[in-house]
């Protein structure tokens, strides 16, 4: 067993890293904090002759320009091509289904097994 002495240095040591340790990061912390409050008082950067986006957000309509609200794409992701539209057009018929089902299994040759 160690003698009290030669315990308390290292121990002394040991609390001093890591009391600067916790200051450090509260610090660091308090500086990120100032730093992010300070970026969100700022007003926004807007370039010369650009739109209010205040103004442009509230101009939504659920009117076409000729006064249709039917005629009105309602899906904007559908209407860029960035997602299927829900809306379907054309009658599903499940007989045609199954037809292009039974052609499809019987042009696609079977799986050959594991080796």
């Amino acid at each position: 067993m160690k003698s009290r002495s030669q315990e308390s240095p290292q121990a002394m040591q040991r609390v001093r890293v890591g009391v600067t340790g916790l200051a450090s990061v509260v610090l660091l912390i308090g500086v990120a904090a100032a730093v992010w409050s300070s970026a969100s008082r700022e007003a926004p950067v807007t370039a010369v002759g650009a739109s209010n986006s205040a103004v442009v957000a509230n101009i939504t309509s659920p009117i076409d320009a000729t006064g249709d609200a039917a005629a009105v794409e309602t899906e904007p992701l559908a209407e860029l091509g960035a997602a299927p539209s829900t809306a379907s057009t054309e009658e599903v018929n499940a007989a045609d289904i199954e037809r292009a089902l039974n052609i499809y299994d019987e042009a696609v040759p079977p799986a050959p097994p594991p080796r």
